[in-house]
């Protein structure tokens, strides 16, 4: 069941997974030139500790044993939808996502991740990019929180500045 604030936000967890060189798990939507961040709402009654591991299993096949959690942003990321994307005739209905961000370590091996797991398959490949990588591919409307989400969890793999990627995206 969906969940929508009264904002008309609907609550939701974004999941970065690096691996052990500080590069980040990038999967392409099905059928679609569109890569992201796996990502998902969250349920009534339901954490967002709890929706990430669900999501992280349905989305890309890992079990809460092939990661370690880092981290996460310390409130909500908010992006609008596109007008063309708002459903009207939906009640409530739902103008954008709040997120909260999540920084995980894949520690199990890579053949864990398999995108055809699920009931409905969201993804149809994926690679290992730079850290900054995806705020040049990413769609333009979510660009600003994947911003906001890397910059605040940058920290976490890149504890030392001077190890952190730099980019003139950021």
């Amino acid at each position: 069941m969906q969940v929508i604030d009264s904002d008309g936000y609907r609550p939701n967890v974004g999941i970065i997974l690096t691996n052990l060189d500080g590069k980040l798990l990038w999967a392409r939507r099905i059928r679609q030139n569109a890569w992201q961040f796996p990502q998902g709402g969250i349920r009534a009654r339901e954490t967002p500790e709890q929706a990430m591991f669900r999501e992280l299993e349905e989305e890309i096949g890992l079990q809460p044993q092939h990661v370690d959690i880092l981290g996460a942003t310390r409130g909500w990321l908010r992006y609008r939808l596109p007008e063309r994307f708002v459903r009207r005739n939906r009640k409530p209905v739902c103008i954008g996502q709040k997120q909260v961000w999540f920084m995980l370590r894949l520690v199990g091996e890579e053949r864990f991740v398999r995108l055809d797991l699920g009931a409905k398959p969201e993804f149809d490949n994926w690679r290992w990019v730079d850290y900054w990588h995806p705020l040049k591919e990413v769609v333009p409307f979510k660009r600003n929180v994947y911003k906001k989400a890397l910059n605040e969890l940058a920290p976490l793999i890149f504890p030392d500045d001077r190890d952190m990627p730099h980019s003139v995206v950021r």
